[in-house]
């Protein structure tokens, strides 16, 4: 055996990023979409509440702040998703019946979220993938940080190609 620590070659190391050409894209849009971060896109406001927080609470709370959805929270920890979906689904027809239960109960447990460190194209891929409309914000703690919603993500495809 050999103490040789020589390679069988004279050749110099060759580093595999040293030819690395960046990725060309098609548009701005298309670029935007792959180098851009959730963090840089309009994600806020977001409005939350507590998962005791009765149903008529937060139904009240949707209607006046006039939004579509509310992120449930507990110590900032995302714990629930509820939406005028979860209204018209679980509350509509039993309204009486949970009014003053905590929206815990009738809420969308485990939601799907993005983290803000999240490339455009993944957030837009949650929401076209999953099919949900809002789909809330976390940071690397797991603390809420913004929510995307259509609107926003409309917004954002007209800034990247310049069509504000």
């Amino acid at each position: 055996m050999s103490n040789d620590t020589s390679s069988a070659t004279d050749e110099e190391f060759q580093d595999p990023l040293e030819n690395y050409d960046p990725p060309q894209y098609d548009d701005a849009f298309q670029q935007a979409l792959l180098e851009k971060s959730v963090a840089q896109m309009h994600i806020q406001p977001f409005t939350s509440v507590t998962a005791e927080t009765t149903v008529s609470a937060a139904m009240e709370k949707l209607v006046g702040d006039q939004i579509a959805c509310l992120l449930v929270e507990d110590s900032g920890k995302l714990v629930g998703v509820f939406s005028d979906r979860d209204v018209l689904d679980k509350v509509a027809l039993e309204y009486d019946d949970v009014k003053d239960k905590p929206v815990s109960e009738v809420m969308a447990t485990d939601p799907v979220y993005v983290y803000e460190t999240d490339s455009a194209a993944a957030a837009l891929n949650v929401m076209a993938v999953s099919g949900y409309r809002h789909v809330p914000v976390v940071n690397l703690d797991e603390t809420i940080v913004g929510i995307l919603s259509p609107n926003r993500m409309t917004q954002f495809m007209r800034e990247s190609t310049g069509n504000e």
